[in-house]
């Protein structure tokens, strides 16, 4: 925030105030390179972790190890997991959803691709399509695709997945995979997992991103659709109903 101006013997030294934009420019610049520091530290930090999974899965006397695989059953646990879970994600995050729950679908339903990603993690989703007869459900599914994940619809879903690089996947021991998971670390069934979800991406109809605004000279999915009814005879209260 301040310095000292140079000196000779004849002219003493000064402690003077730095101008406010320089100063505040400084604490940023600090700060900025701290978090860069950090961020090498984090990133360092994942990869020789999943470097120790990989090799290091099996004990070297040959007995299974424990955290390869474990069960969680707590809701509480299963929801912060499955957070926690896509922020470890650095190259891939991909996830099967099939919208099965024990409540109504809400706005929040889903995380949204994590901005801090930069572009640097490929997110990837397939959903079951009869999810896009819910009308919330389609618009938590559009908003993830506006946000930059990349979705499929497949005509079936069979399970819920979550699946971080080539390291971490969970999977439901339930329907609605609240009330139990699975904690897969296993290198051998983390690729197995990969297979499978690569072999399904190939299959599903591509989701595209919708423009945030209409232009003057299209029409919006809605109204496309209330056009349709139009067409179809239907009055306004049919709409209505049949548009929920």
């Amino acid at each position: 925030m301040a310095h000292v101006l140079p000196h000779t013997p004849v002219d003493p030294a000064w402690l003077r105030p730095a101008s406010p934009d320089l100063a505040l420019q400084g604490v940023l610049a600090g700060h900025q390179n701290r978090l860069a520091r950090e961020q090498e530290l984090l990133v360092d930090g994942h990869r020789r972790l999943a470097d120790a999974q990989a090799r290091f899965g099996i004990g070297m006397n040959g007995r299974f190890s424990e955290h390869l695989v474990s069960v969680v059953s707590d809701r509480a646990a299963i929801s912060e997991l499955s957070a926690v879970l896509a922020n470890t994600a650095r190259r891939d995050w991909m996830t099967l959803e099939n919208l099965n729950t024990d409540m109504p679908v809400t706005e929040d339903f889903a995380q949204l691709p994590l901005p801090a990603y930069g572009g640097r993690v490929r997110c990837r989703s397939i959903y079951d399509a009869s999810s896009m007869d819910d009308l919330v459900a389609r618009r938590v599914i559009q908003a993830c695709a506006d946000a930059g994940e990349h979705a499929r619809l497949l005509p079936r879903v069979p399970m819920k997945m979550k699946l971080a690089d080539q390291t971490t996947a969970m999977l439901p021991l339930t329907p609605t995979g609240t009330a139990g998971a699975l904690v897969i670390r296993a290198p051998v069934i983390i690729a197995a997992l990969r297979e499978y979800f690569e072999m399904l991406w190939e299959r599903p109809t591509p989701l595209k991103p919708q423009r945030t605004a209409a232009s003057p000279d299209r029409l919006t999915p809605v109204q496309q659709a209330v056009l349709k009814m139009m067409a179809e005879g239907l009055n306004d209260g049919a709409i209505a109903r049949r548009a929920g």
